[in-house]
């Protein structure tokens, strides 16, 4: 669906960062080193499907049905294929928390990876969650809950709503090991800026220092170091009250951001223009194919023949020209973009022209 002009910079306006200095939470700004979370994956077998599961093409699943059983003590003629069409192939993949201890559990996501056509009543078997390390640190198994659904009928013909060959299982892992920190150990808490910049770290250091004594310190705009007490509950405490902190946001590059696979145009409320005259016009060119049919006489032993005949039409659109004067602002651009009903497409040609002619001041990103 095209989305107008207008609609697409009024959502610009609404969602562009606002670059003047403002006070945010300082943990909407930083993260502490040594507390983040961990991504695991694992592979395991979904059973009790109702003829949804893999088909014999996929080896894999029949390869690992037979090494389960030998798990419990059952043994398979040699050079078998398996034929389970209630057992799928999946893919498990979680996230470990920071700080999470034994015994805790965490929700887990099951993806399929063979050619099911639905886990919808599945149960996951038991199934090793791993870390980058190649080391297990949680054990998976439950029933899933699908959101998806997928129906066929004996003509062909089927209805697939949303995807039923994903779910998750809440709480469907349980911690089986730890991961260690030094967040309790090191003499100082690093705090890492979710987005790096100088000021912005220069306003931490003062604001805490401020608050606390000198004990904050930075070495580039990327992070900031901060004297923390020994004692573990007071460090917990003390992290806490830092998080608390508002701290002033450094000003950051203007930036105008292009999504080519959508259309969807983002201009930051500081971008500005330099004075620049811009012409934007369309040619259209459109061909028509209208096929005329010759019928032969009656008893004239002729043949039928198909006569192509095409229509090219070009159609040279308004083309509009228009001035910005210097340092306009945002809602200045968004007028005269709009005055010319371009779409979102025309937007892009139209910035990425400016920038190439170096009449933009701010950053042009395509994503």
């Amino acid at each position: 669906m095209r989305t107008s002009a207008a609609t697409v910079l009024i959502l610009a306006l609404l969602c562009g960062a606002d670059t003047a200095m403002a006070a945010q939470s300082l943990r909407n700004l930083v993260q502490v080193e040594g507390v983040r979370e961990n991504q695991l994956i694992g592979y395991g077998l979904v059973v009790g499907l109702n003829g949804s599961g893999d088909s014999t093409q996929v080896k894999s699943a029949g390869q690992s049905v037979t090494n389960m059983l030998k798990q419990f003590d059952v043994k398979m003629p040699e050079r078998s294929d398996t034929k389970t069409k209630n057992v799928a192939t999946v893919m498990v993949s979680a996230v470990f928390p920071p700080g999470y201890r034994k015994g805790q559990t965490i929700d887990v996501t099951v993806s399929s990876l063979g050619d099911a056509k639905s886990l919808r009543g599945g149960a996951l078997l038991l199934a090793p969650l791993r870390a980058a390390n190649g080391e297990v640190y949680a054990l998976a198994q439950g029933n899933l809950v699908v959101g998806g659904l997928s129906a066929q009928g004996a003509s062909g013909s089927s209805v697939t709503i949303n995807t039923p060959t994903a779910g998750r299982i809440p709480n469907g892992a349980s911690i089986e090991r730890e991961i260690e920190t030094d967040f309790d150990t090191r003499p100082t808490v690093r705090l890492s800026l979710r987005r790096p910049n100088f000021q912005t770290a220069t306003n931490i250091v003062q604001t805490i220092n401020r608050g606390f004594g000198n004990i904050a310190t930075t070495r580039d705009g990327s992070s900031v170091e901060v004297q923390a007490p020994d004692n573990p509950t007071d460090r917990v405490a003390f992290v806490a009250r830092l998080q608390a902190l508002n701290v002033d946001v450094g000003l950051e590059t203007p930036k105008v951001v292009f999504n080519s696979k959508t259309g969807t145009v983002v201009i930051a409320l500081g971008v500005t223009v330099r004075p620049a005259a811009v012409s934007h016009g369309a040619l259209k060119v459109v061909i028509s194919e209208r096929p005329q049919v010759s019928q032969p006489g009656p008893l004239s032993n002729g043949q039928t023949a198909v006569t192509p005949q095409s229509k090219v039409t070009v159609e040279q659109g308004n083309g509009r020209m228009f001035a910005w004067p210097a340092g306009a602002k945002l809602q200045t651009i968004i007028d005269a973009i709009n005055s010319t009903g371009a779409t979102p497409d025309d937007i892009m040609a139209i910035l990425q022209a400016l920038d190439q002619a170096g009449a933009i001041d701010g950053e042009l990103v395509v994503i």
